[in-house]
């Protein structure tokens, strides 16, 4: 594998562990809408995950990456249009979409 397509697959593999890492294990959305440090990181961590992958894409399009242009989406949302970014769509995609992401990223490492 490319060494720059597995630096930027461990940034989205560090940017996920760090995004679960700040929710807890709990994985509340009352306290995670009421801390606006934990939003303000779980959104730049996916800002980076969208960053890297969008790269992916760029230098290896044959790799596969599974919801790729709507990863690369939610992070152009989050830059350009902030102001309708709901922390429900957020949470949303942090509890449904992060943990296949994962497992995505982990097997791509694995076959490395």
């Amino acid at each position: 594998m490319d060494i720059k397509i597995k630096v930027w697959l461990l940034d989205i593999q560090q940017a996920i562990d760090e995004i679960f890492l700040f929710i807890g294990e709990e994985r509340n959305f009352i306290t995670y809408q009421e801390d606006l440090k934990t939003k303000k990181a779980v959104e730049r961590n996916l800002e980076i995950i969208g960053e890297a992958v969008n790269r992916i894409v760029k230098h290896a399009p044959w790799l596969e990456i599974k919801n790729a242009k709507n990863i690369i989406g939610t992070r152009n949302r989050i830059i350009h249009s902030y102001d309708n970014i709901s922390d429900e769509v957020i949470w949303t995609i942090v509890c449904r979409e992060l943990p296949e992401l994962q497992r995505e990223v982990e097997q791509l490492l694995g076959n490395q």
